[in-house]
Order: C-alpha cells, then sequence, then structure tokens
C-alpha cells in the first residue's frame, strides 16, 4: 500500500531531529521522512536549559553533520560521596580522548540540528498536533490538527513516538517510580573553579552535579521535595551558602546564581509500543539526571533505530531494534535508577549510602572497573 511516506517521526526535538538525519545519512530518501512537532522551532531554539553530552554522542552528531553548537568539554569527572573519603576521578587521558562529555544549551543544539536538518528535502509539520491514531496490517495512519497549511491526516509505514505523550496510554511500561526528589536547575559561578572538570557530588538527599560551563557551572542539585521548596524560597547569598555547605570548598565560595527552576523526577521506561510503532528518546524512558544519561541514551536510540530502519521498514525491523537496544538501554536504566533509590528512599547514614562511599574508594583503585562505568557512560553497552 502506498503511505504519504516511509518514517513519521512525532517530535522534533534534539532524538527526532537526529533520527531524522540519520536515516537520511543511511539512505532513506529525505522526501519519505515527515517530522511532527507541536512547537515552532523558534520556540526550541530560545530553550536556555544545560545538557551533558558524552563523547559518543559527539560521535553520532559529527556523523550527521550537526556538531557545530558551542559547548563546553569535560576532561575529568570528579565523584564523591559528601561526609566520607570515597571518590573516585575520571580522566580523559585514560581513554586517550579529546574529552569524556560535553556540556552545552539546548537551544545551541537544536539550532544546529535544525540547520542541518533545513538542507535537506524533510517533510517538517510544525506546528502541528497528532490528535489520534489508526493502526492497521502494513501502515498507521495520523490524524492531524492545529498546523495551518498542513494535510489533516498522514499516513506511514512506521511510526517513531521521539517525545511526549500521545501513545503514553499505549506504552507498556513496567518500571515506573517516583523517586521523592526534586531537581533545582541553576548556572553558578564559583571563586576558585577548576577548568574542564565537573563534579557528581552524592549528597544525604540525592546527587548534586556541577558541569563546566561557559564562566561557571551548570548546577543539577537533586533533593527531597520539601528541601528543594526551601532552597528555592532562598535569596541568592542563603542559596550560595547551602550549596557551600552541600558541596564543600573545592571550588572555594559560590558567588553568584542565575534564575533557578525546580523539577519533579522520576523514572518511566518501556519498549516498542506495537508492531508499527516504536518509541526512543524520553518517549521510551524518562530517567533520573544522576550521571546525565538520558539524552545520550536516546540519541544511541536513535543511531540503532536509522541503521535498521533504513534497510526495511516493517514490524521485523523494530523487534530487531527492541533486541539490540535492550542491553544497553537495562544496564543504564538500572545504575541510574540504583544511585537514585539510594537516596530517595534510605535513611541519612544507612548501610546503602555508606556502601556507596566505600564502592567510590574501590572504583578509584580498580582500573578495570573505572573503565567499564566510564564506557558505559561515555558509548553505552555495544
Amino acid at each position: 500500500m502506498q503511505t504519504d511516506c516511509d518514517i513519521a517521526i512525532i517530535g522534533a526535538g534534539p532524538v527526532g531531529l537526529a533520527l531524522a538525519l540519520l536515516l537520511a545519512r543511511h539512505g532513506v530518501p529525505p522526501g519519505r521522512i515527515a517530522l511532527i512537532d507541536a512547537r515552532a522551532p523558534e520556540q526550541a531554539i530560545r530553550d536556555p536549559r544545560s545538557l551533558a553530552l558524552s563523547h559518543g554522542s559527539r560521535q553520532i552528531l559529527e556523523d550527521i553533520g550537526a556538531w557545530t553548537m558551542p559547548a563546553d568539554s569535560i576532561h575529568q569527572i570528579h565523584v564523591s560521596r559528601r561526609g566520607h573519603f570515597g571518590r573516585t576521578l575520571i580522566d580523559r587521558d585514560e581513554y586517550k580522548l579529546p574529552a569524556l562529555g560535553y556540556v552545552t544549551r539546548y537551544g545551541l543544539l537544536m539550532a544546529a540540528l535544525d540547520a542541518r536538518a533545513r538542507q535537506l528535502p524533510l517533510r517538517m509539520l510544525r506546528p502541528a498536533q497528532v490528535t489520534g491514531t489508526a493502526e492497521e496490517a502494513d501502515q498507521v495512519s495520523l490524524a492531524l490538527a492545529d498546523g495551518a497549511g498542513l494535510p489533516a491526516a498522514l499516513s506511514a509505514r512506521i511510526v517513531v513516538q521521539a517525545e511526549g505523550g500521545l501513545f503514553a496510554e499505549q506504552q507498556a511500561k513496567p518500571l515506573r517510580r517516583d523517586y521523592g526528589q526534586t531537581a533545582i536547575v541553576a548556572h553558578v559561578r564559583a571563586a576558585h573553579p577548576v577548568p574542564h572538570r565537573a563534579y557528581e557530588r552524592f549528597t544525604d538527599e540525592g546527587p548534586l552535579a556541577l558541569l563546566p560551563q561557559e564562566d561557571g557551572y551548570a548546577l543539577v542539585w537533586c533533593a527531597r521535595p520539601e528541601t528543594a521548596l526551601g532552597l528555592t524560597a532562598l535569596g541568592d547569598a542563603a542559596f550560595l551558602d547551602a550549596l557551600h555547605r552541600q558541596f564543600g570548598d573545592r571550588l572555594g565560595r559560590f558567588t553568584s546564581v542565575s534564575a533557578r527552576h525546580a523539577y519533579p523526577l522520576g523514572l518511566n521506561a518501556g519498549g516498542v509500543l506495537s508492531q508499527r510503532v516504536a518509541a526512543i528518546g524520553n518517549a521510551a524512558q524518562t530517567l533520573h539526571p544522576v550521571a546525565g544519561q538520558g539524552l545520550n541514551l536516546g540519541l544511541r536510540d536513535a543511531a540503532v533505530l536509522a541503521r535498521l530502519l533504513a534497510r526495511e521498514q516493517s514490524p521485523a525491523a523494530l523487534r530487531r531494534f527492541d533486541d539490540e537496544r535492550r542491553a544497553d538501554r537495562s544496564l543504564t536504566i538500572r545504575i541510574t535508577d540504583a544511585m537514585a533509590r539510594v537516596f530517595a528512599g534510605d535513611r541519612q547514614g544507612s548501610w546503602s549510602q555508606a556502601t556507596l562511599a566505600l564502592g567510590l574508594g574501590l572504583f578509584d583503585t580498580v582500573a578495570p572497573a573505572r573503565r567499564l562505568l566510564a564506557e558505559q557512560m561515555m558509548y553505552g553497552r555495544r
């Protein structure tokens, strides 16, 4: 049966755009790829949020000509536990890489991907919303709304949900968890910054990450909701004092903080939705921000799915995708989930929190264990 396109991608965020570009890179005619998004591209490009990209993600973006945005490189990652001696240091020199990862802004990455996409004759349907679906044996029909001058319906051989919730009720997500944590996100400056070094500091209530960015650090501070509520209500000076008490003296005093935003944290993870509908990125798994693996895992999803769909757009391709991605998805989810749950559910001073500090010390002295952890964060399970 002839369809309007071969592959329809719902969600033109970083993962959806990357998938479209990877499909074209693998030989799928760009005119047979449709991208549908409820937002105009200008909205996404203005988004100032910070993102952590692994070395493996840079390789994917370079492959599609989208590594063109400003980014701050991470040469070392210092991991420690507040109040304990255990710590580990992961260094790029040990892996002979230019960087372990990179920090950029969501809007800058979107601008780079969008500029590359505009060079191809992709079918861009935005702003437009998918309001309904009907799946048949050989195609999926999508009902569209809100797009001036756009079609009211679209048919595709394969549909990929790359963001958000249209198919949420259809997806079997065996892993659902409310961590009882809230992430406070901001940009801070310190008196004595260490160039190109990122920090992951485990506190009594959750991880605290500082990622080198521009003239300071992107802060992601995870705490219990009541604590986060109190922190966001503080004035700047009191907030910076509280941050210093949790982080310590490694960077000296914190000298400034931007506007703060708070986000509740949870885990939702599932797989292929149906015979002809797959989910990738946040539509497949929403992770705790510890270790910054959400977007990187989504880009690895896109890389594998593009390779398989370039061969054939069929249910068999989606089954192979599910098989190939299961190990990497499962291991990444287990690592981030375990780290988050230690703090979400355990008391200060509990055996599991103390064991984490001991484990960090062992990682620092056992090179093979440290390498396995670093390679999972940089490349995923391959």
